[in-house]
């Protein structure tokens, strides 16, 4: 099952390398980008889901913190509460990791097919428009051959550890200080992470998940805007109108009762 999924994978970035001319002008890292973009364009509503999720999360923090300060004595009742608040704020905490855990099988494979590709051509240059020498070949291999030629490798990691940074400074820009900085430490520590798993890893690894992170950022920043744009206009949308009473309406007297009747 595994060896047909990762045979999937080589087959259609072979196909977008064919389709871009094969062995006459055809580039394998420009075929792993349009990969990426097709599959963040597949995964997509997922990536507006987590991020609605972490912009209700924004919204809602107020009334955790009041949570857990008003039942710190009382756990059960605390994550009651907090029960409570997801369910009428619609936020899901694990919604957030769903984009990610479906990347995780795409690089695993990718890191796999790309160790593998001697054996599956023979006679091609697995290059990126002669700006990455060679996508089969790690950074601690490049570092072996020189510094010149580590540069490239050096920029990808870079990239690979910087965008998985970014998302997380960005979802921190109107935060409190405390948390901020707990985030931004957590950040740093996934970033030299990314960096250590970086070093073994083929470079045409990180170059789809640089490029992945990328556009996330984007998609990311743009169901952000919109979502903002969208509370703008229903906070402006909502007006206190002042009761209107007609005081030129002419009330109507009672006709008066004949005696006797």
């Amino acid at each position: 099952m595994w060896d047909a999924f990762k045979d999937l994978i080589f087959w259609i970035i072979e196909f977008f390398y064919n389709l871009l001319g094969g062995a006459n002008g055809g580039d394998w890292g420009m075929a792993i980008i349009i990969v990426t973009v097709i599959f963040r364009i597949l995964i997509s509503p997922l990536m507006h889901k987590q991020t609605k999720s972490s912009f209700q999360m924004q919204k809602v923090q107020p009334l955790m913190k009041e949570i857990q300060t008003k039942f710190a004595d009382d756990p059960v009742r605390q994550q009651e509460e907090m029960q409570k608040l997801y369910a009428e704020a619609k936020f899901n905490p694990l919604a957030g990791c769903l984009p990610m855990l479906l990347q995780m099988p795409i690089f695993i494979a990718l890191f796999q097919v790309l160790q593998e590709m001697g054996t599956r051509t023979h006679g091609s240059t697995y290059e990126f428009y002669n700006l990455v020498p060679s996508l089969i070949t790690t950074p601690s291999q490049a570092f072996a051959e020189g510094i010149g030629a580590f540069i490239p490798y050096v920029i990808l990691m870079v990239i690979f550890a910087g965008t998985t940074f970014l998302p997380m400074v960005l979802q921190q820009r109107n935060n409190d200080g405390a948390q901020k900085k707990q985030m931004l430490i957590m950040s740093g520590v996934m970033s030299i992470f990314m960096l250590w798993i970086s070093w073994n890893s083929p470079a045409g690894v990180l170059l789809f998940w640089g490029t992945s992170s990328l556009i996330g950022v984007g998609q990311q920043q743009i169901s952000m805007a919109i979502m903002r744009r969208r509370d703008a206009e229903a906070e402006e949308s909502i007006e206190v109108k002042p009761i209107e009473v007609d005081v030129t309406r002419k009330v109507k007297k009672p006709r008066p009762t004949k005696k006797g009747k």
